[in-house]
């Protein structure tokens, strides 16, 4: 599973309310720290192995399931592609 944000999308920061967005032309998604972590590193080119590993040089307690359960649910929301 090679995760990416759709071309339509970007991922921003509001220094203004302190928050993560993912903005899309028809709609804003406010992320919590978490999924803009993991959405940060959705680029096209690492996998899912190398995204929780790099969510573990940060985080502790990465788990690879919820990971992709995070991943496989923005899917579902059409908010990330899966490859």
């Amino acid at each position: 599973m090679t995760p990416h944000l759709p071309p339509h999308a970007s991922l921003r920061w509001n220094p203004a309310r302190g928050e993560w967005l993912l903005m899309m032309p028809e709609e804003v998604v406010v992320l919590n720290e978490t999924a803009a972590s993991v959405l940060a590193l959705c680029d096209g080119r690492r996998g899912l192995a190398a995204i929780v590993s790099e969510l573990e040089t940060e985080y502790e307690g990465v788990e690879e399931a919820q990971v992709e359960e995070l991943l496989r649910g923005l899917a579902g929301q059409r908010l990330v592609e899966l490859r």
